[in-house]
Formats: C-alpha cells, sequence, structure tokens
C-alpha cells in the first residue's frame, strides 16, 4: 500500500483489503524497509539543537505547522475532538499522550491540534528518509529514536528535558502506521514507552482516532474522523516504576480500546490469514 494511495477517493472496495499474519505488519513501506536497509542517526545529532538561531527557526516553522494543520484536520478530515478540557487536569506540567497509529498525515498533524502546546513526537529514523518532509520533521518536533549506547541516553536526556519545560510528548505504542484501522492493537514493546511519565511523575492521556461515514461525497468515501481525549492517568506513588509501567500500558489500553467503540466505518478492512 503506497502512501498516495490513502487519499484516492475511488478505490474499490475489494481493494481496501489487507491480510496480515501479524500485528506487527507494515501495510506501509517505506523504499529502506522495502530494501532492509538499516537507517540510523547522522552522525553528531543533536537532539536540541544548541545554536539558538535554529531554535528560533524550530519554533517559527512549529507554528506554520501548526496553522496549516487547523485548516488540514477540520477542512479535509472533518475532525471533531471530544475530551479536550480533560487536558486542563494537567495545567502547568509536562505530560504524554499515546494514540492509535491510523494516519500517517493525521497523526502528524493530529495531537499538535489536540494539545494546543509545542509536542514532541517520537519516530522511528527511517522517517528521516521521507523524501521532502523527512530533514524538517526534527525541527517540527520529531524525536528519532537512537540506536548506539550514545544515541540511546542523548535521547532520554531530550525526553525528560522536554517534559521538565512542560511539553507534550506523543506515541504512537501500536508502532506501525495501519491505515484507517478501527481495532487497537497489542503494543510491540509492552510497556517499556511508559517509561518516560513514570520516571518524570507526569500524566499521561490517550487519543484515539475513530472514523465515520461522510454525509457528502465531496471526498469520495474517504471517512471524517473523531478523536477522543482520555486521563489524565498518573504513576502511583507506592508502587515501583515497573509496576507503574504496567498498570499505564494496561490503562492506556483499556482506554483505547473504550473509545474505538466510537468507529462507525470501516474504509479498510483489516483480516488476519489462517496459520496453516
Amino acid at each position: 500500500m503506497a502512501k498516495a494511495e490513502l487519499f484516492q477517493k475511488d478505490i474499490p472496495k475489494s481493494e481496501r483489503v489487507f491480510y496480515y499474519t501479524s500485528e506487527e505488519d507494515d501495510p506501509i513501506k517505506t523504499d529502506e524497509q522495502e530494501k532492509k536497509i538499516k537507517v540510523g542517526l547522522p552522525e553528531g545529532y543533536e537532539f536540541i539543537p544548541k545554536n539558538p538561531f535554529v531554535r528560533i527557526y524550530s519554533a517559527a516553522l512549529f507554528r506554520g505547522f501548526w496553522i496549516f494543520g487547523q485548516w488540514y484536520e477540520k477542512g479535509y478530515w472533518g475532525l471533531k475532538i471530544h475530551g479536550r478540557e480533560k487536558l486542563k487536569k494537567a495545567r502547568g506540567k509536562g505530560y504524554v499522550i499515546y494514540a492509535n497509529h491510523t494516519n500517517p498525515f493525521h497523526d502528524v498533524f493530529g495531537p499538535a491540534m489536540v494539545a494546543n502546546r509545542r509536542i514532541f513526537t517520537i519516530i522511528s529514523p527511517v522517517n528521516l528518509k521521507i523524501p521532502g518532509i523527512g530533514k524538517f520533521l526534527p525541527m517540527i518536533g520529531g524525536l528519532p529514536l537512537g540506536s548506539t549506547t550514545d544515541e540511546k541516553k542523548a535521547f532520554n536526556e531530550a525526553v525528560d528535558k522536554r517534559l521538565k519545560q512542560k511539553k507534550c510528548l506523543v506515541i504512537y505504542p501500536e508502532a506501525h502506521v495501519w491505515p484507517y484501522a478501527t481495532k487497537i492493537r497489542k503494543f510491540p514493546a509492552g510497556d517499556k514507552s511508559f517509561k518516560y511519565a513514570t520516571r518524570n511523575n507526569l500524566p499521561i492521556f490517550t487519543m484515539t482516532t475513530t472514523y465515520h461515514k461522510r454525509k457528502d461525497k465531496k471526498h469520495g468515501d474517504l471517512p471524517r474522523m473523531e478523536a477522543y481525549l482520555d486521563g489524565p492517568f498518573w504513576p502511583d506513588p507506592k508502587l515501583s516504576e515497573e509496576e507503574n509501567r504496567a498498570k499505564l500500558a494496561k490503562e492506556a489500553y483499556d482506554s483505547m480500546m473504550k473509545n474505538s467503540k466510537h468507529n462507525t466505518y470501516e474504509y479498510f478492512e483489516y483480516i488476519k490469514k489462517e496459520q496453516r
């Protein structure tokens, strides 16, 4: 499935089916994934730029990105947001949003529109290779995962610093984009991604994108979106870090499962292949 196909208005229903063997299968593959190329970070990569002019440029670029996102999310996808008022319970603090991974473009803009503050999103280094936009992703808040010991250390320090700056960290625990998926998949990394909120004693929220049939045919059969915010879910000071990670992971998964029931339209169908 190519990314361009996601926005075609006339895809026959018979072609809107993806057969998978594992929930970690990728319906969308980059050239690097197809060629099985391992992509790392550029040498000397800075997770938080030291140059003040780069920081100013990054802030200005994010502002433009946010303004465009307002039009794109409402104008193209007809996005409606439910529960945004819950974010007020984290006023004056950093927090983490966990979201289902169902659209490579909405998943870039949606959380910024919902959070209404500067966001930083954990991404794969492969995304830096996306033609055109890849090199700009760090400027608008992309935090690529490191692979070496030094990169992992710098990455974790950057995440903690952004949360201490009262920013919003965005994580897609399902890891792989399944376009228009209406089911919530298991988190491949288990509860590992819940360590950031746990060690910083900060709340998490969930953002569950759901799909619905449009009343008009201006966009063909493409669905419109609604996003449901839930939370906050807090670490328990009486529990260990490991116990808190498990607790938050379960609360996030249960929350997303609950809100996924608001889906009313299955644009793409996902069918598991029978094991022989």
